[in-house]
């Protein structure tokens, strides 16, 4: 086996042999940062086609191009006008803080009596226990996490972002194909549009 000739070292960088020359690959085929112009890092312009009022919307029109051989790898869909919405679920009690961590300290038993478990004969009688100390210590700190918040949060919530529109972008160079394949295939009926 031969090996690769090396560059003298007063070489400039970059002037050596070549293992992968990223002038070869598809630029089609490049992530987005990847195609920008040369040398600046730049990802391409992309431009908005079609403007959806819900996320399954945009999917079926991303996956309606996909379907008909659009390069989809070059398009993105963006939600606009992003709200930060808190449901609340349901007031928090001492109780129910605590039965939450016992639940969860339940699971954590189990996982670590089944990694102790493997190491024993009895290993049923090492995941009990484990279960069992977990639901205890998981008990205990669930109600004193509730009880040290002194009434400032009593409920739970769950936390979601939502956008009030979708639009579907595509690079600048197939935004006209984009929206001839929309056009012509009447797509637009498919989500309520904005």
């Amino acid at each position: 086996m031969t090996t690769p000739p090396t560059p003298a070292p007063d070489a400039p960088l970059g002037s050596g042999p070549r293992l992968f020359d990223a002038g070869t690959l598809d630029p089609h085929r490049m992530p987005a940062a990847a195609r920008g112009q040369p040398g600046d890092g730049a990802p391409p312009p992309r431009v908005t086609v079609e403007t959806y009022g819900d996320y399954p919307s945009a999917q079926r029109a991303v996956d309606f191009l996909s379907d008909n051989g659009f390069p989809v790898e070059r398009t993105a869909i963006v939600g606009t006008d992003l709200r930060l919405v808190e449901e609340v679920l349901g007031r928090m009690t001492t109780l129910r803080a605590a039965l939450a961590g016992a639940g969860t300290g339940a699971w954590f038993g189990l996982l670590v009596g089944l990694l102790l478990g493997i190491f024993t004969v009895a290993w049923w009688g090492v995941v009990i226990a484990a279960i069992l100390i977990g639901a205890v210590w998981g008990l205990i700190f669930g109600a004193v996490a509730h009880a040290m918040t002194g009434g400032r949060r009593d409920f739970t919530s769950a936390s979601s972002l939502q956008a009030s529109r979708y639009a579907v972008l595509v690079d600048a160079d197939l935004a006209d194909r984009a929206r001839e394949m929309f056009a012509t295939a009447g797509n637009r009926a498919e989500g309520a549009r904005t």
